[in-house]
């Protein structure tokens, strides 16, 4: 396996400066985190670079999809691109290649983003002001 399959194999976040012209690709897996881990991690990388890559493997695939439907119907992301492809990974039990179902979504702030966030921060201060109460 080649150090980015490993690291979509271990649904981490990693920042792969340059892969797929984007600095900003999360790679997410179906049993590592909970989805809104990899929902606010998009978030956070919109803020900072404008736009997000989310790769997927397998059976994870499902999850990059519903990520990006959370963010698309809320008003915070556009998407711009889908990629599908195949890729073979070894097998390290029969110690032969296999392949895998691949999809990377890229998607970029919409207009409403800032105002969007700026009213989830208002709102989550506003929480917190009642909770200390």
């Amino acid at each position: 396996m080649s150090g980015g399959n490993a690291a979509e194999a271990a649904g981490g976040a990693s920042s792969n400066g340059g892969v797929g012209g984007s600095s900003n690709r999360i790679q997410v897996s179906n049993t590592k985190k909970p989805l809104f881990f990899y929902v606010n991690l998009a978030k956070r990388y919109m803020q900072q670079q404008n736009e997000v890559e989310l790769s997927a493997l397998g059976m994870a695939i499902a999850t990059v999809v519903t990520v990006s439907e959370i963010l698309k119907n809320n008003g915070f992301a556009v998407e711009t691109k889908i990629r599908t492809s195949t890729v073979e990974i070894k097998d390290e039990m029969r110690g032969r290649p296999i392949q895998k179902a691949k999809i990377e979504i890229v998607l970029a702030k919409s207009d409403k983003f800032d105002e969007l966030m700026a009213t989830a921060a208002a709102e989550g201060d506003a929480e917190d002001g009642e909770e200390q109460n």
